[in-house]
């Protein structure tokens, strides 16, 4: 960052200081995010569980298959069966 030669020591380090406490308050608040992310991915998992998808099938297809596709063109081949 290029600093303003006329702005005072003072000011340099109040703006410093203001947007690490923004950073740091964006960043507790993107954690939220992703915990809720993962809180609906586990709801997900358990309902498709329930349903009768083996997963962890899945899982194992994706990490031997030499194209590595997206989960979500593995999926859409799930729901053609």
């Amino acid at each position: 960052m290029v600093e303003n030669e006329n702005a005072s020591k003072e000011e340099q380090i109040g703006f410093h200081k203001g947007a690490l406490s923004t950073l740091a308050k964006e960043r507790q608040e993107f954690l939220k995010l992703v915990n809720i992310v993962e809180q609906l991915m586990q709801m997900h998992v358990k309902a498709l569980q329930e349903l009768g998808v083996d997963l962890q099938k899945m899982a194992e297809e994706t990490k031997t298959n030499a194209d590595s596709k997206p989960i979500e063109d593995i999926v859409k081949k799930e729901q053609k069966k």
